[in-house]
């Protein structure tokens, strides 16, 4: 394949992208089709920030918005069914099944971890040793303000921990098995080695000081943002929103099967991170996945990390041991 140059970077050498939102398809159907399929991102976000800025106190909590997630999942399921962006991604009873594992996972296991080792707890013990006060002056601030710091912080930290697992080895194998499915679908992001699911989650929040309805607001923004990345529905996205924000069609580039595609487009909600370090491609992809697409069995999936480290391990200590045999062997011929 020859490739399409996007700025010193030749992409898609190795599996078919599209690049550039000139050539990404449209939604097909009437005008009342196409009006909810433009404008159904940007009225869940203005909608959730509006509900979450004016509700009562009541109601306001984090079990509403454990409900409002679910609610909003399943009406994103619906929806991959009714629009479909490629049908190759249509979720199947067995891509199901490994989803539903690893979203049960995520609220149990990993949320009982997290809660004992994870990056609040480790912040807390910090500043406890050090006795640091959090930066308390973010209260005084509009509340809307708040939520975006609160989401853009954590986000910048994601940027650098998801392009660090792409360049760094040892992170690499955690986050590689996420890189092995084959298919966007809405429960696609809580797919992965339980390692690379707690380090993902890493972020310095906990050293600033925000209010409560700032937290649960930023939460809402973050899901009314960043639950499209892994989603089989096609959008015709403004074009503020996709420049803004991360897509399904930006993700979908970076999980696809063509190397240099992937190390791009790593934020988790704000693609104009990407857009200001030079990592952002602009475009999407149908062939996702590793090794041609290969789909991993669970068990792989946990293991893998270790099985590949190990396994990369014993091949770089018998290179060097080779090595040095041939160094020794060097030495012991005579001299003429």
């Amino acid at each position: 394949m020859d490739g399409v140059r996007v700025g010193n970077r030749l992409v898609g050498t190795q599996s078919p992208v599209t690049i550039g939102w000139e050539n990404i398809p449209r939604v097909e159907g009437g005008p009342v089709k196409q009006f909810i399929f433009t404008y159904f991102q940007p009225a869940v976000l203005f909608a959730l920030i509006l509900f979450w800025y004016y509700a009562p106190n009541s109601i306001a909590k984090a079990s509403t918005a454990i409900g409002i997630g679910i609610a909003f999942k399943l009406l994103l399921l619906a929806l991959e069914w009714v629009n479909p962006r490629y049908a190759s991604w249509r979720l199947t009873w067995k891509e199901l099944v490994t989803d539903l594992f690893y979203v049960g996972l995520g609220y149990t296991v990993l949320g009982l971890v997290e809660n004992h080792i994870g990056a609040d707890v480790v912040i807390e013990a910090v500043r406890n040793s050090y006795d640091w006060e959090k930066f308390a002056w973010f209260t005084s601030m509009p509340l809307l303000v708040q939520a975006f710091l609160i989401l853009f912080i954590f986000d910048f930290g994601q940027y650098w921990m998801h392009r660090g697992m792409h360049n760094f080895y040892p992170l690499w194998l955690t986050h590689s098995v996420h890189h092995y499915i084959t298919q966007l679908n809405i429960n696609k992001g809580a797919v992965g080695n339980p390692i690379e699911l707690l380090l993902i989650g890493i972020g310095i929040g906990g050293f600033f000081d925000f209010l409560p309805r700032a937290a649960l607001l930023a939460g809402a923004m973050g899901m009314s943002i960043g639950i499209y990345q892994h989603i089989n529905v096609r959008f015709n996205t403004p074009a503020w929103w996709r420049f803004l924000f991360n897509t399904t069609e930006h993700h979908s580039l970076h999980h696809s099967q063509d190397f240099e595609a992937t190390r791009s487009n790593y934020a988790a909600n704000f693609i104009f991170i990407d857009r200001i370090f030079g990592t952002c491609i602009d475009g999407e992809a149908e062939l996702l996945g590793m090794e041609g697409g290969r789909r991993m069995s669970i068990r792989e999936q946990m293991l893998f990390p270790f099985t590949e480290g190990w396994k990369t391990t014993k091949e770089r200590l018998g290179r060097s041991r080779r090595a040095k045999g041939q160094f020794a062997e060097q030495d012991t011929v005579p001299a003429e």
